[in-house]
């Protein structure tokens, strides 16, 4: 009896025991989840207020290039500077375009694609960039007809029509190849609703001039 009794009271333990730890696994968790929430809700909110404030800060740069006719940083360490604007009217856009089209241009705008042509030029390929999830979100709204206006700092402007959207292996260099027409080619990762960054997939809006 004694022996069944003693049995008993370890198992009862071991029920306590376990039932413990669970709980103390339970409530460590919740808080480890609540901040992971958390820090997945501050990052995605993160990303639109940067693009908001970048745009900010570049039309106060474009807006002193317009006065002085000389390219302006928008901060002091900046190794690019706004060289255009891009508007689509019909879809409320109206953004600052940088120069180049590398990882510090395109975490702030738009970058130009060096290499490209630029409003100077009376033809040619100017090559737009952008991230899909900021700037270039907008992309993918765009229809045939839709109308394009790019403007530079010493005030040329110029109208483009969609004529196409497609998509293309990033490989793909020769969207950024020079025309005979002014065009204006518009470039961000694919799909739109991808989770991770990057992906072998490129979306391209090609317009001509009117």
């Amino acid at each position: 009896m004694s022996s069944s009794l003693e049995l008993a009271e370890l198992r009862l333990t071991d029920q306590l025991a376990r039932y413990w730890v669970r709980r103390r696994v339970a409530s460590g968790l919740a808080p480890a989840l609540i901040l992971t929430g958390l820090a997945m809700t501050a990052w995605g909110a993160y990303l639109p207020a940067k693009a908001g404030l970048g745009q900010h800060l570049l039309q106060q740069a474009w807006e002193r290039a317009q006065i002085t006719g000389v390219v302006q940083r928008p901060w002091p360490w900046a190794q690019t500077w706004p060289v255009a604007r891009l508007r689509a009217p019909a879809h409320g856009i109206d953004q600052i375009v940088l120069e180049g089209a590398d990882g510090e241009s395109m975490a702030w705008a738009p970058g130009r694609v060096s290499g490209s042509a630029n409003l100077r030029e009376s033809a040619g390929n100017v090559a737009l960039a952008g991230h899909r999830d900021t700037h270039f979100a907008f992309l993918r709204d765009l229809v045939p007809g839709d109308v394009l206006v790019l403007s530079d700092i010493e005030g040329r402007r110029r109208s483009y029509r969609v004529e196409e959207t497609l998509v293309v292996d990033q490989t793909a260099v020769e969207v950024l190849g020079a025309t005979s027409e002014a065009t204006l080619t518009l470039i961000t990762c694919y799909p739109f609703d991808a989770v991770r960054p990057g992906g072998p997939l490129r979306y391209v809006v090609r317009a001509v001039a009117d």
